[in-house]
């Protein structure tokens, strides 16, 4: 559920009148209700409240600051892929130490910068990050916290253009690769093996591929988390935002009368509102 509404035929965000800020501000207007992100943050760490959990918001999703300040408060982490994005996360007051450093295209800065800041983890996508990894840490006489990404060849059932756990899919580790990685790896003397991860697309608005993926990847977590002392398993993916019908997570009673129809025409014409969902980690 969210918190748009409308009062006869004026749009509301919680309680606040979107025609009273668009005279204040204008067009375009981006609008984003803060009770929304508070109550839907407030769901997911109650369903995992029996697990010692962290829940990381991707920055890919939405970088304004006010979004990640609501979401630092609440306790939660960061997804970030970038320098950029790590600098934005301790500017909005979020915790580098709750953050993990994903993607693809890691420079030795970018990875040098993350050190130093003490994050949580590097999401690793290959043995050349690995390698790379250890040697900025061995130049800066740290350990470089590590998991690498393990593609589990399940597929999410989301679109294909941003579906990342199959084996036609370029991201992470083959599933059947992952135990000789970590055994190479345990010899680079500056990475510490601190979990493992996986992520199988984004847009996910069902449990079952999340499950499927889970039941598959779990075995093969608790063999390697006895042998390399794992800290963690992030599950990994992007929770969807229903787009077809675009209102379907708002109370049915506001928005299927035709009063509201039409007032809904008339009120979003000058304003372009966007909601977005709560990632849990990167592509």
């Amino acid at each position: 559920m969210h918190d748009f509404h409308y009062v006869g035929s004026k749009l509301y965000c919680e309680r606040v009148s979107a025609d009273s800020l668009v005279k204040k501000f204008g067009t375009p207007l981006y609008l984003y209700s803060q009770h929304t992100l508070e109550d839907h943050f407030g769901k997911l760490d109650r369903a995992l409240a029996p697990l010692d959990h962290l829940i990381c918001f991707a920055m890919k999703a939405n970088s304004n600051a006010a979004v990640m300040r609501t979401l630092a408060n609440l306790g939660g982490g960061f997804d970030v892929v970038s320098e950029g994005e790590l600098r934005r996360v301790i500017a909005a007051g979020g915790d580098p130490r709750q953050c993990v450093f994903a993607g693809v295209g890691k420079t030795e800065q970018e990875i040098e910068f993350a050190l130093r800041k003490g994050v949580y983890s590097f999401n690793v996508e290959s043995e050349p990050e690995l390698a790379r990894i250890n040697k900025v840490a061995a130049r800066l006489k740290r350990i470089a916290p590590v998991a690498v990404r393990v593609n589990p060849n399940v597929d999410a059932g989301t679109h294909a253009k941003i579906t990342t756990g199959t084996y036609e899919n370029k991201f992470g580790i083959a599933f059947e690769q992952v135990e000789g990685v970590y055994a190479r790896a345990r010899r680079l003397k500056n990475l510490r093996l601190r979990g493992l991860q996986m992520h199988i697309g984004s847009q996910l608005t069902q449990a079952k591929p999340f499950e499927l993926a889970v039941r598959k990847v779990l075995p093969l977590v608790e063999k390697l988390g006895k042998k390399y002392d794992f800290e963690f398993f992030s599950i990994g993916g992007g929770l969807g935002i229903v787009y077809n019908p675009a209102l379907e997570s708002g109370a049915g009673g506001w928005w299927q009368s035709p009063a509201a129809r039409a007032g809904r025409r008339r009120a979003t014409a000058p304003v372009r509102l966007r909601r977005r969902g709560q990632d849990g980690s990167g592509d």
